[in-house]
């Protein structure tokens, strides 16, 4: 298998067939891994190396992908959304000027060690480091002369961001970043006098500048893409993921982590990928018939590559706006399903559960079941003055034999029906929660469980295309076969 940049790996013939696929797939990587590796359902993912940091978005257990651009054209070539910031482990530190307490910080980056050719003083002999005094320099031609290093009789060294997180303790024991604490402070021991502070205020200035940029690409994807922010989270990869994610989750107040293995996040990604097919196409007043018939080739796509055909799942967006139809083919390899095998006890799910919603594990309650997912939640009014004027809603998560949260919702309704029954049924429940305004009728996004398949068919906004993709889904189920329902009002 090959990596992809959407997220998804293809078979060696299929890349022979389209290379271009190939296309941004490392920072696609990273993102896999920390999918299902990490088991990440709703969280900013955070790859950091020694130079920069590629920051993406996972949305309610999927990658969230747009056309990219290349030579700054936008192309039609579907690619996992990453933003990517002049900032990793290895960036080096700007300052005014070096006169012991008339400096100050102006910047981090985007030059990093690497590029300037020089050591990071935190992973140097602290004995090179003696009688070091702080300099500035230009890392290359038309650079500005205000990036600063430490210079002593044994040479120049870099003082980075490393060199700060591990002077403010939060690179743990063992990380691929983790360099001696006495040795950092003592780094940043002339950076700080010339800034008129401490060693601690100074490593916490580096970093709080250092993450200025981060913060902002994060909240701008937090709120681009509608991210629930009470079970967001931060998780780090790469090299220097420890150099960047613990201090944003801080300054952020988000949760935050480091993926284990970090350091090799992108292979073992390749290696735990799905393999995906996209397939887009611009139909005019598309009728049922065309929606299906898109979702099936993107489905017999993932089939002819290996996918396991009991666990393929198709996404189906209609835009009526532009006339498109687009539908995204996942599933597993045979090797891959049986590597799924880990069971996760009732109190274990439920402390899963109850975390995500920030309750005690007692409060939920559980809405319906089927052989691979729960559903539990409990009910709340929204807060603030106007709260009890408004109605109660019902906040579930969706989770799998495994513990992973794969779905949450702050306003769902549940129902579980028989397949033999349920496409009659559903008709009648989504015709009951149709909201109507200015624009027209508006269906609840709805979602499917329906055996070892979670069918998202969110991305449909008419009522006959929805009804048409739930009663394929359906139909393929025996029919006495459980099926939940949920359905979750738009906003």
């Amino acid at each position: 298998m090959v990596m992809r940049c959407d997220g998804g790996v293809m078979s060696l013939p299929e890349m022979r067939h389209r290379p271009l696929l190939t296309v941004l797939s490392g920072p696609a990587a990273g993102v896999a891994g920390a999918l299902m590796g990490e088991k990440v359902s709703e969280g900013v993912f955070l790859e950091t190396g020694g130079t920069s940091t590629d920051v993406s978005v996972i949305r309610r257990g999927r990658v969230q992908i747009r056309h990219t651009e290349l030579g700054g054209k936008e192309t039609y070539l579907s690619a996992l959304d990453v933003r990517t910031i002049g900032i990793g482990g290895g960036s080096l530190i700007r300052v005014t000027g070096t006169a012991p307490r008339r400096s100050s910080l102006t910047d981090v980056g985007p030059r990093s060690a690497h590029i300037a050719g020089l050591p990071y003083a935190c992973f140097t002999d602290p004995a090179r480091l003696e009688g070091a005094r702080l300099v500035t320099l230009r890392p290359l031609e038309g650079d500005p002369a205000d990036y600063a290093v430490l210079e002593s009789d044994a040479g120049r060294f870099a003082l980075t961001v490393t060199c700060a997180a591990n002077a403010a303790g939060l690179v743990p024991e063992g990380d691929y970043a983790r360099a001696d604490p006495a040795t950092a402070r003592t780094a940043l021991e002339p950076l700080a006098e010339a800034l008129g502070t401490d060693v601690e205020d100074a490593a916490r200035q580096v970093l709080h500048r250092a993450t200025d940029r981060v913060s902002q690409v994060v909240d701008t994807l937090v709120d681009d893409y509608g991210l629930d922010r009470d079970v967001c989270s931060l998780v780090g990869g790469g090299g220097g993921a420890a150099t960047v994610t613990p201090y944003l989750g801080q300054r952020m107040g988000l949760d935050a982590r480091i993926a284990a293995h970090s350091e090799v996040i992108s292979p073992l990604g390749v290696a735990l990928a799905l393999v995906r097919e996209s397939v887009e196409r611009i139909i005019p007043a598309a009728t049922h018939a065309d929606v299906l018939a898109v979702r099936a080739e993107a489905e017999q796509a993932v089939l002819d590559q290996g996918a396991d055909p009991s666990a393929v799942e198709v996404d189906v967006t209609v835009d009526p706006q532009r006339n498109l139809v687009t539908a995204v083919a996942t599933g597993a390899t045979e090797l891959r399903t049986k590597d799924r095998s880990s069971v996760a006890d009732e109190a274990a799910t439920r402390a899963a559960v109850a975390t995500s919603l920030d309750a005690r594990p007692e409060e939920l309650t559980e809405y319906a079941a089927t052989d691979q997912y729960r559903v539990l939640g409990l009910v709340r009014r929204p807060g603030g003055p106007l709260g009890r004027f408004t109605r109660e809603r019902t906040h579930v998560r969706v989770v799998d034999s495994e513990g992973v949260v794969r779905l949450h919702s702050s306003d769902a309704e549940v129902d579980t029906l028989v397949a033999g029954e349920a496409e009659g049924a559903l008709k009648d429940l989504v015709a009951e929660r149709t909201v109507y305004g200015d624009g027209g009728a508006v269906p609840p996004a709805v979602w499917l469980l329906l055996g070892p398949k979670l069918a998202d068919l969110s991305g449909v906004m008419d009522s006959g295309h929805l009804l048409a993709l739930a009663g394929t889904e359906i139909a393929r189920r025996g029919p006495q076969e459980k099926v939940v329902v949920l359905m979750e009002r738009r906003r």
